[in-house]
């Protein structure tokens, strides 16, 4: 840590001089243009790089199918604006997997193709994009899904879990923009005046869209194994819709407690659903022991069921954990 004295020049204005090293590192010299960003009590400064894109080049030799999709998701939430993925032959399959990667990602387009590389650009503005709504999408989408996965366990409906399935890559999509708007604020000061939010109040999206994107995991966990499943008797049906409406209820008093403004009434809501997470809790003991006499395999998967609504209801209160630290007064 280095520390400067303020000077007062003119009469009215405060000076401070940069260290040399951090200067040099960043191409700042006499006459560049630097940010300055209020933070509370703090003030950062970043040097100002206008309409400059962040490249990154990956060489793909070898890598295919998943590891080559995780390749480019890792890019892609890196930060990086343009991605060249370069080997000394683009394979076929390599070229559909990076084009079917890039569906999968908001904003992420193939820009050029060479027999050598293939370059993608994220063609979205940061500034249009806004966390607040992802997030919220994100909680409409993962707890619809787990109310349709249960539809289409108890009315063994095949059609609706698959689409459930279906719908898990809809989450997964908000989930690598999430996460890659909230790297972009950690590296960037700048970014989060760009998106409106604080960088503390982005942390604590980004931790609950983590939460939200386990839902939909769940969901559709749930909706494979109702593809697995007969009709099931009506007694487990009825437990087990309690039990999901026990956890989504704890989602969305959790949800509703991280995105309410007034402390007050944030701090309420966080701790109901907190408490109702022990019921949920409860609840789940109960459904296990009332499917434990049927028939094996059946009273397996429901096992699997049962542990999926739990985990949901535990994901609920790990949001409202950080509803309650969001709202708690700031030191």
């Amino acid at each position: 840590m280095e520390t400067r004295k303020v000077q007062v020049t003119g009469g009215s204005t405060y000076t401070v001089s940069l260290p040399k090293t951090w200067a040099t590192e960043n191409g700042v010299s006499g006459g560049s243009v630097v940010e300055f960003h209020p933070e509370d009590d703090a003030l950062l400064l970043t040097p100002r790089r206008e309409g400059e894109k962040t490249e990154g080049t990956l060489d793909i030799t070898g890598l295919e199918g998943e590891e080559l999709t995780r390749a480019v998701i890792t890019m892609y939430v890196s930060g990086f604006d343009v991605i060249s993925l370069e080997t000394s032959r683009v394979t076929a399959d390599q070229r559909r997997t990076i084009r079917e990667a890039a569906q999968g990602l908001v904003g992420l387009e193939v820009i050029g193709e060479t027999s050598e590389h293939v370059r993608l650009q994220d063609l979205l503005d940061s500034s249009e994009l806004s966390l607040h709504s992802a997030i919220t999408r994100m909680r409409l989408v993962s707890t619809t899904m787990l109310g349709d996965a249960l539809v289409a366990l108890i009315e063994d409906d095949d059609d609706l879990a698959t689409d459930v399935v279906q719908r898990d890559d809809d989450v997964d999509r908000l989930w690598a923009m999430v996460s890659r708007v909230f790297r972009s604020v950690l590296r960037d000061p700048g970014a989060a005046a760009e998106i409106g939010q604080p960088r503390e109040t982005c942390f604590d999206y980004h931790s609950s869209a983590r939460q939200l994107e386990r839902i939909a995991d769940h969901s559709a966990k749930i909706a494979h194994h109702s593809l697995e499943l007969e009709k099931i008797p009506e007694d487990a049906a009825e437990a087990l819709r309690d039990l999901q409406g026990a956890a989504e209820e704890v989602i969305d008093m959790a949800m509703d407690a991280l995105l309410e403004d007034d402390a007050e009434k944030a701090t309420k809501l966080a701790n109901e659903a907190r408490q109702r997470v022990e019921a949920a809790d409860d609840r789940a003991r109960e459904v296990d022991a009332l499917i434990r006499d049927l028939d094996p395999q059946q009273a397996q998967l429901l096992g699997l069921v049962v542990d999926s609504l739990n985990r949901s209801a535990d994901y609920g209160g790990n949001i409202a954990e950080t509803a309650l630290q969001k709202a708690a007064p700031k030191p």
